[in-house]
């Protein structure tokens, strides 16, 4: 969610692709471009099974989208604090200044977005705790060293989660601790407990998220091949999250019926990859051989990783050749180089023009995607031909510069 500054390395843009006059990782914009229009088909087009093709078109880009602008963040991580080397002393220490600033705004940002009390689940809150969390691993040079880091906590938390949300929802403690929550005092809304486990978008499962884009910005995307193995590493494990989900399903004695009790009768059939069976209304064990984008498991972690990853190597491949390719991706590079301010308009839109998903036919649904598709495009072309960074963009830059006074 950040741009290159002028000052970046010139190797750093040849690494994905682009020309070094630029100083802009067009094929990071692009994925990121691609992430807030997935976002947008997640949260105004019509869903499946009445919207058809297009709706299940839409219900690809359900939470794969997030994991992926998760996976992007985790990139820009590793940029802002130093790459393919993280920065040492002053500098090193200013850059993480500036993580956490940003990290503080995006909470603050993601607490307003949400109090506009629109249908979308904001997750910025979210994203700027995970970036935080994360700082720590910047010195972490070997992008295997990251990778497996990663694999840890998507094999890991997701158990660790279980038991908590479990015993969360039980109250108890779990209220207590929110009514002591500095963070659900000052924001009136989410707290720590909310960000880490009971959420939308629990933290403590989309670290590895966070984690495994770090590991990517490590790599030399331009050595020969290097795309090439994050594609197959990609598709190894969407093969392993998503395919292993099916087995499991079919497989487990039960399970089925389990994660169809667990949901009020949702499809649990298409709960390997789809949102479609809905989220669990207790904490049945079941839930965890599920897929689903937003389930988080074990299986929809690795799953959405690997699908972020695909879609990663393919936009840095497409920056890299001719420029005609680079030409038809313009568009979508365009928004997602404003992305912050890309994503948290679409939010304000549906707030001021008071929308909601569940009242809308499939027509109208279909009608308001391309409508703030089309939008979107338009004035992030514009824009850019005119500011290098986006409103919001250039306010997250203003409040990190305190950084700088950092010895």
């Amino acid at each position: 969610m950040t741009n290159v500054t002028p000052g970046a390395p010139r190797a750093a843009a040849r690494a994905v692709g682009q020309g070094p006059s630029t100083g802009r990782l067009v094929g990071l914009d692009l994925a990121r471009g691609l992430a807030v229009l997935g976002m947008y088909a997640s949260h105004v087009g019509p869903d499946p099974p009445g919207g058809g093709p297009v709706g299940w078109a839409a219900e690809m880009s359900r939470g794969r989208s997030s994991a992926l602008f998760a996976l992007l963040a985790g990139f820009t991580l590793v940029i802002l604090t130093g790459r393919p080397e993280p920065r040492t002393g002053r500098a090193g220490r200013q850059a993480a200044g500036r993580v956490l600033i940003r990290s503080a705004a995006l909470v603050a940002l993601g607490g307003a977005l949400t109090a506009l009390d629109t249908s979308v689940n904001v997750i910025l809150a979210y994203y700027g705790l995970a970036l935080a969390l994360a700082l720590p691993l910047r010195r972490l040079r070997a992008a295997r060293d990251l990778a497996l880091v990663a694999l840890a906590g998507a094999l890991v938390l997701p158990q660790v989660l279980y038991p908590l949300r479990a015993a969360a929802y039980g109250g108890g403690w779990a209220d207590t601790l929110a009514d002591h929550d500095p963070l659900a005092r000052l924001s009136g809304g989410e707290g720590l407990l909310d960000l880490l486990v009971t959420g939308d978008y629990p933290v403590l499962t989309w670290l590895p998220f966070i984690v495994a884009g770090m590991a990517v910005a490590r790599l030399d995307l331009g050595r020969p091949g290097a795309r090439a193995r994050s594609a197959v590493c990609g598709a190894a494990l969407a093969a392993a999250g998503y395919g292993g989900s099916w087995l499991a399903l079919h497989l487990v004695p039960g399970a089925l019926g389990a994660v169809s009790a667990a949901t009020d009768g949702g499809p649990a059939a298409a709960a390997w990859w789809s949102d479609a069976a809905g989220s669990p209304g207790d904490t049945n064990p079941a839930w965890l051989l599920v897929a689903a984008p937003h389930s988080q498991t074990t299986f929809s972690i690795l799953g959405n990783t690997g699908v972020a990853l695909l879609v990663l190597a393919g936009c840095l491949a497409v920056v890299d050749r001719s420029a005609g390719p680079r030409r038809l991706a313009a568009p979508v590079a365009a928004v997602g180089s404003v992305s912050l301010t890309a994503y948290a308009g679409h939010i304000v839109a549906l707030s001021a023009l008071g929308l909601d998903d569940e009242d809308r036919s499939y027509t109208g649904a279909v009608t308001l995607w391309l409508c703030f598709t089309g939008t979107a495009v338009l004035a992030a072309l514009l824009w850019t031909r005119v500011f290098r960074r986006g409103p919001l963009e250039y306010a997250l830059h203003s409040v990190t510069l305190p950084a700088r006074l950092i010895n």
